[in-house]
């Protein structure tokens, strides 16, 4: 039987499975636990759920893969090989596969910033479709130098006229952050009694705030793509309608393509990939 290999174990990826499995496909799930969904606070705009957590949904995906009996793996994915077929590396164990999805979403940075990670959730954002509407005309934070902070900043600026853009020390990497009103100085804290309140720098200057959206770095399925020749268009895997790289039998799905970073998209290109991989590994059987 053909074998799909399907890393990450977010939306998209467990959706992919969910297609893959229910075509009697022998289908494996690469995941390590926890998820950029679950630094969601709040979900309020997900067709039939009125509210619910980002880690409650993620965590209700993995359930119900496991109900299906998809294999899922708890490593870390290495290393994406590819000769006649897939190899992935993982630190215990090689692979083999004869078609891969990857889906394991667009790694955003967390700066190790005191009381940061403790705000998560509390005022501290890392998606700005997903949380800015909470944020209208208060006064919000972009921590960032390049162009995914230019992007939160532009879509932020549409909801409040109160928007600074923070480097933390870095210098500015994308000219469009110049319309914005730039603190360059490095970080020392993000405090506030229970939600953030004030951003303190190391010169002790400080900033007033309500909302902090970090849009720092972008990696994951990226990084494995990039080692075999996948084409990157501006740091996201480039697909056609179907998820197919330009590599045969690869696909990608979720956050790490083009377009928005929602669940709802990412649980609709998890579907159509595996749809495409199915007639792939059909038609190559």
């Amino acid at each position: 039987m053909s074998k799909l290999i399907i890393i990450g174990g977010g939306p998209a990826g467990i959706s992919a499975a969910l297609y893959a499995k229910r075509a009697n496909l022998d289908v494996t799930v690469f995941y390590m636990p926890g998820s950029s969904l679950n630094k969601a606070h709040m979900i309020e705009n997900y067709y039939g759920i009125e509210q619910i957590s980002g880690q409650d949904l993620y965590e209700s995906g993995i359930r119900q893969a496991q109900r299906l009996g998809i294999e899922l793996i708890a490593e870390e994915v290495l290393s994406l090989e590819w000769m006649e077929r897939f190899t992935i590396v993982t630190a215990k164990n090689n692979y083999e596969a004869d078609a891969v999805i990857l889906a394991t979403g667009a790694y955003r940075a967390t700066p190790p910033i005191k009381g940061l990670k403790e705000k998560e959730g509390k005022g501290v954002s890392y998606c700005a479709v997903c949380d800015g509407f909470f944020y209208r005309k208060k006064r919000v934070a972009v921590l960032g130098d390049a162009s995914y902070a230019a992007h939160e900043a532009e879509y932020l600026s549409n909801l409040t006229p109160n928007l600074y853009v923070l480097t933390n020390g870095k210098e500015v990497k994308d000219e469009k952050l110049a319309q914005f009103e730039l603190h360059t100085q490095k970080i020392k804290a993000v405090e506030g009694e229970v939600k953030i309140e004030r951003i303190i720098f190391e010169d002790d200057s400080v900033l007033e705030v309500d909302g902090l959206f970090v849009a720092e770095g972008s990696a994951g399925s990226v990084d494995l793509a990039r080692k075999i020749g996948t084409l990157i268009d501006n740091n996201k895997i480039v697909v056609d309608e179907d998820m197919r790289t330009n590599v045969p039998g690869l696909y990608a799905c979720g956050d790490c393509t083009k377009g928005l970073l929602q669940v709802s998209k990412a649980v609709y290109e998890g579907a159509q990939a595996a749809t495409d991989a199915i007639r792939f590994l059909r038609n190559k059987a």
